[in-house]
């Protein structure tokens, strides 16, 4: 089985770079979209009907902002729409369907931004989400979770640690977040495969940064512990250009 997860900053945007002729080459089962900044009424048919796939999608209330949408070849058992706490349901971050042995659940995590203007709200919301997975953990779920989570966790995890200690996405409280989450057992998988440097997901578009490789991997797939003899693969798609990030991949044993 083979899950791609992608934050496309601007789903029209990224049509016009090529989304729908990456999509098609890919023959995945399920592609997970994050940033695409847009409702589906606003969106022509071949976005929301591309060959093959069945779509859903979750948009905040302020339109060209934020949500999130998934394609999938397999109709799942239900669509869940955001997490039920309408702090975060207004910005259209979390999409998840449900199958019968597994949930494959969609983040766009909220960005901290300059500051610390929105940590709180940033904490909060990953406190939600860790409460969500372990909610359906509860109900005997296997748990996918992929998207932007908008932190990245180690040093190795960016390029110039030293320089954005004090930058969004590295902050002390997002770190330490991520690092309690994986302690519930929930593992990185990208770091199942990979435990080498220089691996990044997304590149400022200033000073020629992404030729550079001056990243961040900000990007995930995690799983709870009892998947772990399914994963098979987990790669980042960095030569796939469109956004500011690059498609992340993950391949399992269905």
């Amino acid at each position: 089985m083979k899950i791609l997860s992608w934050n496309v900053n601007g789903i029209r945007a990224a049509e016009k770079k090529g989304f729908l002729d990456w999509l098609t080459k890919q023959k995945a089962d399920f592609v997970c979209i994050q940033e695409t900044k847009a409702h589906k009424e606003q969106l022509e048919e071949k976005l929301i009907h591309p060959a093959s796939y069945e779509s859903y999608w979750f948009s905040a209330q302020k339109k060209g902002y934020s949500s999130v949408a998934c394609y999938t070849k397999s109709s799942p058992l239900e669509v869940h729409y955001g997490m039920g706490i309408e702090a975060f349901d207004i910005e259209g971050r979390v999409l998840s369907l449900e199958y019968s042995d597994f949930v494959l659940i969609n983040a766009y995590f909220p960005n901290s931004q300059d500051l610390g203007k929105r940590l709180d709200y940033k904490l909060d919301f990953c406190q939600a989400m860790l409460h969500y997975c372990q909610e359906w953990r509860q109900k005997g779920k296997h748990i996918i979770l992929c998207g932007d989570y908008n932190i990245a966790h180690k040093e190795i995890d960016l390029k110039r640690p030293q320089a954005n200690q004090q930058s969004a996405g590295f902050l002390p409280e997002e770190r330490e977040w991520m690092s309690q989450y994986l302690s519930h057992g929930y593992i990185d998988i990208f770091r199942e495969f990979e435990p080498g440097p220089d691996h990044y997901t997304w590149w400022s578009y200033r000073a020629g940064a992404r030729p550079r490789n001056v990243g961040w991997r900000i990007d995930y797939f995690t799983c709870n512990p009892e998947m772990k003899d399914k994963l098979l693969s987990c790669t980042h798609q960095t030569k796939v250009m469109g956004s500011d990030h690059c498609p992340i991949e993950l391949n399992i044993k269905s």
